[in-house]
């Protein structure tokens, strides 16, 4: 069996890409998958995440009968799917899940970061500032509130961008997996540097497991693009890809839905809310991918 990643198998590409785009959604409707009790899957359940996610690699489960803000279910639901190894950034709470709410101070550290605030944010993968041995894999959102308005999320399989990106010129592609395609420099705080800058591709093939990792942020501000034209030309490609592909899915995520995924490709709306009614989303980053294989019995222990 050829390799679909393999710029010289053009074969194994057109098999793999063909039964890709066939089996696509359309809708993100077609990815929503309802679970009587996320901490405790049935085996009908995991097959129907398996197969959204085969599809898509997302899928969207919907439990709103249960208490949204209660943190267990997210957690639990990505034990049962293989998600153990949370990240835990500073940000995070201490159960390793991050509060992604507006902060009610923006002059606090929180403040800083535009997932906590009410503003938009572009196309990206999560800890696209990660080093290669942190990689995040799989990512879940739960979702406890719902802003008033807005705060919908774009999501885009990140095998679909490589398609798109691949059928427009295989070179964007073999661009993109160079070692210093992309370059977040050095984010520093008051005293020293809190994290060092970071080189790596845009795209890589796990060596071990074979699958397609995507490392992506949108940013035009704190990202160093490699000079020569050919970089160049692959991310002004991969840009208006992901400005009008028409493979975008869109989902606004209302209390006691969620999505789980293998760190695939999201955008986030702007969003207005009140003192009485702030978004709040619990969110997991994980070094793992997700997995389907696991008896109910042994995912729920």
């Amino acid at each position: 069996m050829g390799n679909p990643f393999d710029l010289a198998d053009d074969s194994a590409y057109r098999a793999w890409r063909d039964a890709k785009l066939a089996a696509y959604p359309r809708r993100v409707e077609e990815l929503i998958v309802p679970l009587a009790d996320p901490r405790h899957l049935s085996a009908t359940e995991i097959a129907a995440l398996a197969s959204a996610c085969a599809r898509a690699n997302l899928a969207i489960y919907s439990a709103p009968h249960l208490p949204a803000a209660d943190k267990s279910l997210a957690l639990a639901l990505g034990r049962q799917l293989g998600l153990e190894r949370l990240e835990g950034n500073y940000l995070a709470d201490e159960d390793g899940l991050s509060s992604i709410t507006p902060s009610e101070d923006e002059t606090q550290v929180r403040g800083d970061f535009i997932p906590y605030t009410h503003k938009p944010i572009n196309w990206h993968t999560d800890g696209y500032y990660n080093t290669s041995d942190r990689r995040i894999l799989g990512m879940t959102l739960h979702c406890a509130r719902d802003a008033e308005a807005g705060g919908e999320n774009a999501l885009l399989d990140h095998e679909i961008a490589y398609i798109q990106l691949r059928d427009a010129n295989p070179e964007h592609i073999d661009a993109l997996m160079q070692p210093d395609a992309m370059t977040i420099p050095a984010r520093m705080d008051e005293a020293s540097v809190a994290r060092a800058e970071q080189s790596g591709p845009v795209f890589s093939v796990d060596p071990a497991e074979g699958f397609l990792y995507m490392r992506y942020t949108a940013r035009t501000r704190s990202i160093a693009w490699r000079s020569d034209a050919r970089t160049q030309a692959a991310v002004k490609t991969l840009a208006d890809i992901l400005a009008g592909s028409e493979y975008v899915l869109t989902a606004r995520l209302t209390p006691g839905t969620g999505l789980v995924c293998n760190n695939v490709l999201h955008t986030r709306s702007g969003f207005s809310d009140s003192p009485g009614r702030r978004r709040l989303l619990y969110r997991g980053r994980y070094y793992d991918r997700l997995r389907f294989d696991r008896a109910p019995a042994t995912a729920a222990a």
